[in-house]
């Protein structure tokens, strides 16, 4: 008989792993760009000069996301295999396996490693530009914080408008950025959570101390001289009255050989003032000591009613902030809002009691959302007005003030964030300076006179405001006689006055 053909040996190869299939593959290649990713944006955040604790949150929560996600497609993609093998194994179980000896499948991964080879590329650009955009106002404002539109909307009308968010709410130094990146997670949670605070509450107990911040751009040895100031008012009569103050503002009056003076004399380095809010907006300040840093010696005012000592832990030494406590974020009241308009000839002072009916529009009770603002404030103004001509200019431009100012979702306006620059609508410098501060021996704060902090230089309307006197001017309430036993805030409130 012919030989017949040998049957070639069975070759026995080794089993295949679980983890080679295009599931895993397509975890590996998420979690390798992750991976790359954190690596770029740890060596970035390490060595940038300013810390930026919104980018810790791509860093330590958005990276490490995405790698764990890829990781887990991996570990998932070799269960899902090692169950189709053990269900399949007689028919066909290499279903999703990686095979290059097929031709097909080597076009295909070819094209997948190039694909892949992209897409670290690209997370690598990627990364580059989150650095930068997670610095933006942009983002600061419209992306991560959605939830504080009325404070990203103060800022685009403040003076600070062209500094970048993060250049005052972060600084330098590991102590700080640690602080901030520990608030950024807070402040994620709470608003993916939705349950932040309305309106947000102030001041913002973690912020850095202003010298830190401000007086990068602020030079504290050239605050010095007075600023010449005009504040033009318009009464709540009927025929809307203008009345203008020019005042020099003393911010410094210190003199060669003299003590210093003036407002910013709060934070010369000679003395340190120190005082005790009992109320969280700390509006209220029954405690106060300043002491003469050279010499050692201090004196303490309290009001009558406050007894004993404050807790060490509450007493703050005052520095730019406790004045100026709303730098970039002012909701300018509705008095000062509407004013300002009148005197741009954006409302139209002929109308009569205009200024008064444009805030009582904006104040109506029933406007719980900014939706409702537009109608109502216009079904108010137009049977004030009815038949005006300045009628439709008169609403846009009450409507605008409303949408800039006032945010009824947020309960966010002026009269829940305090102004303490002045005296008119908050008490401002009568916290301290209101005669009721004594020292044990009888001894006041500095008077609470108009002319201690500014001089006024004219005053009045028309004719009256024309004439200046250097020697400054005694104030002449337009409504009259001031009461000694009110400050201004008491009757003012910067909606219609009391």
């Amino acid at each position: 008989m012919p030989d017949q053909p040998s049957t070639p040996p069975a070759v026995n190869h080794p089993p295949r792993s679980h983890f080679n299939n295009w599931i895993s593959a397509c975890g590996g290649v998420l979690a390798v760009g992750a991976l790359f990713s954190f690596a770029l944006l740890v060596w970035m955040d390490y060595t940038q000069g300013d810390k930026n604790p919104y980018l810790g949150i791509f860093t330590y929560i958005v990276a490490p996301g995405f790698l764990i996600a890829g990781l887990g497609l991996v570990f998932f993609g070799a269960w899902a295999q090692r169950r189709w093998a053990l269900r399949h194994a007689a028919t066909k179980p290499d279903k999703w396996r990686l095979d290059f000896s097929d031709p097909r499948q080597r076009r295909s991964i070819l094209l997948f490693g190039s694909g892949a080879l992209c897409f670290v590329m690209l997370s690598a650009f990627g990364s580059y530009q989150t650095y930068h955009y997670s610095e933006s106002v942009q983002f600061c404002g419209e992306v991560c914080h959605r939830a504080m539109n009325p404070e990203f909307v103060s800022y685009q009308h403040g003076a600070h408008a062209h500094v970048d968010c993060v250049d005052c709410h972060i600084g330098s130094g590991a102590q700080w950025f640690i602080k901030a990146k520990i608030n950024g997670t807070h402040q994620l949670i709470a608003y993916t959570l939705n349950n932040y605070s309305r309106p947000i509450a102030t001041p913002i107990k973690n912020l850095r101390p202003a010298q830190d911040i401000c007086e990068k751009c602020h030079w504290p040895e050239k605050f010095q001289g007075s600023v010449d100031i005009t504040f033009d008012h318009y009464l709540s009569d009927k025929a809307n009255t203008p009345y203008s103050v020019r005042l020099l503002m003393h911010v410094n009056t210190t003199r060669p050989g003299s003590p210093p003076g003036g407002i910013h004399w709060h934070v010369n380095r000679n003395e340190k003032v120190e005082y005790f809010a009992s109320d969280d907006k700390r509006q209220v300040i029954p405690w106060m000591r300043v002491t003469d840093v050279k010499a050692g010696t201090s004196r303490v005012y309290r009001t009558a009613d406050f007894k004993g000592e404050p807790p060490a832990d509450q007493i703050r030494t005052m520095d730019c902030m406790d004045c100026h406590n709303r730098p970039a974020h002012v909701f300018p009241t509705a008095n000062d809002s509407v004013e300002k308009s009148l005197a741009g000839g954006t409302l139209n002072p002929a109308l009569p009691n205009v200024k008064r009916e444009a805030v009582k529009a904006m104040l109506q009770k029933d406007i719980t959302t900014a939706d409702d603002a537009p109608g109502k404030i216009a079904s108010y103004l137009g049977t004030k007005y009815a038949g005006a001509p300045e009628l439709p200019a008169t609403i846009a431009e009450v409507q605008r003030i409303f949408a800039t100012t006032i945010f009824p979702e947020r309960k966010a306006d002026w009269r829940v964030y305090p102004n303490n620059i002045g005296h008119k609508d908050w008490p401002g410098c009568f916290r301290c300076h209101d005669d009721k501060h004594k020292t044990a021996a009888g001894e006041t704060v500095r008077s609470s006179d108009c002319n201690a902090c500014h001089t006024i230089l004219a005053q009045g309307k028309a004719a009256e405001f024309e004439l200046l006197n250097a020697k400054g001017l005694k104030f002449a309430h337009p409504g009259g006689a001031l009461d000694p036993d009110l400050t201004c805030s008491d009757c003012h409130n910067g909606g219609v006055q009391q």
